[in-house]
């Protein structure tokens, strides 16, 4: 009997492991993910890339600004985000906030849960940074043909009310 509770418990130990590796793994995927889409799709306003980044089903869902599909979200972040080159919005994740939690169909990944908090602020050129407001976020990723895209998201807790305790800028 206690062979049988050892082995079971070595089994145990050896699966979480593995599951903190790939967890791990997963973690900085992700970080690397929400890095490149942000940087390129909303602070470039790379709209080709935005484009082929998000699901044909994508749903947005923000607390200000209303629920949006794939054509409505392309169609406000040229028109809103990339409209003024001259005061452009820019977001910043706070990275101690970032948090993934790995989906699995027949142990194996799908998808995965990420949530955070993000500072947006006002770009115009030969001036710093200006904050003007931090919110929360969850994203769904999905694989779709060994491609993480963007199908859901959640937007909200925007507050715009005091500058954030630590700047990221």
């Amino acid at each position: 009997m206690k062979a049988h509770l050892l082995l079971y418990f070595f089994a145990i130990i050896s699966f979480t492991k593995v599951q903190a590796q790939e967890k791990n793994a997963l973690f900085q995927e992700l970080k690397h993910q929400d890095s490149v889409f942000f940087e390129r799709g909303f602070n470039r306003c790379d709209l080709d890339y935005l484009k082929n980044q998000v699901s044909e089903d994508l749903r947005f869902y923000h607390d200000q600004g209303g629920f949006q599909d794939k054509t409505k979200f392309l169609e406000n972040t040229a028109n809103n985000i990339c409209g003024s080159p001259a005061q452009k919005p820019i977001r910043k994740v706070v990275p101690e906030s970032l948090e993934v939690f790995p989906l699995y169909a027949s142990g194996k990944i799908y998808g995965a849960i990420q949530t955070g908090v993000h500072h947006f602020y006002i770009r115009e050129k030969d001036k710093k940074d200006l904050w003007t407001s931090t919110a929360r976020f969850t994203h769904l990723w999905i694989l779709e043909n060994a491609s993480w895209k963007l199908t859901e998201v959640l937007s909200y807790d925007h507050q715009s009310t005091s500058p954030p305790l630590s700047e990221t800028n």
